[in-house]
């Protein structure tokens, strides 16, 4: 494979846009089609597609929001009118969202950790091959990837695990730096003489 100096171009100043920073256009059908077709080239031991997307569109995101609303209010009834509104926006902040449902499971030859790895790497993807098609991205989980009420509501079956909500869309902010952890605090080396 060929250093392709765009792509390093590209991975030096990668930045996820905060969703609530996000706004139209966002990718048409087509579009998404081909980020999902580009995002699904991960590794995935035994070719299995350990996982599947879902994605929220149009109108359906601000009866998520509310159905939303709905169960935060059951679980915290004295919610700000501040967070009212954030509960009612979950959906709506980006034009599309994308859910990467994580069908890991007991498998005969494929550990179930790599069969969520690859739902995580697909996340990643996602956000690559929407950067690649012009918009910006965030990966984003928040208490309803994690609470089986919503599951019905959001699509994701009984055995199935949220990887990851793709917000994309476009935004007028520019994307501004942060901290990233320094190679001596993440890096171990073992053998080499340099």
């Amino acid at each position: 494979m060929k250093s392709d100096i765009k792509l390093i171009d590209y991975l030096a100043v990668r930045r996820s846009i905060p969703a609530f920073q996000m706004c139209e256009p966002g990718p048409e059908k087509a579009e998404i089609e081909e980020i999902l077709r580009l995002a699904s080239r991960v590794p995935d031991h035994g070719k299995i597609a350990p996982w599947r997307f879902i994605v929220y569109r149009g109108q359906h995101r601000v009866h998520l929001g509310e159905e939303l609303l709905k169960l935060a209010l059951e679980a915290k009834p004295e919610l700000s009118e501040e967070m009212i509104q954030v509960e009612r926006a979950r959906f709506t902040r980006a034009p599309v969202v994308v859910a990467v449902v994580s069908k890991a499971g007991p498998h005969i030859k494929i550990p179930e950790w790599e069969q969520m790895m690859s739902a995580g790497a697909l996340c990643l993807n996602v956000i690559l091959a929407a950067n690649a098609s012009g918009y910006v991205a965030n990966w984003l989980t928040e208490w309803f990837a994690y609470d089986e009420r919503a599951y019905p509501l959001l699509g994701v079956g009984p055995d199935e695990k949220v990887a990851g909500f793709i917000h994309i869309g476009s935004t007028t902010f520019p994307a501004i730096e942060r901290p990233r952890p320094e190679l001596a605090d993440t890096v171990t080396w073992v053998g080499g003489e340099d």
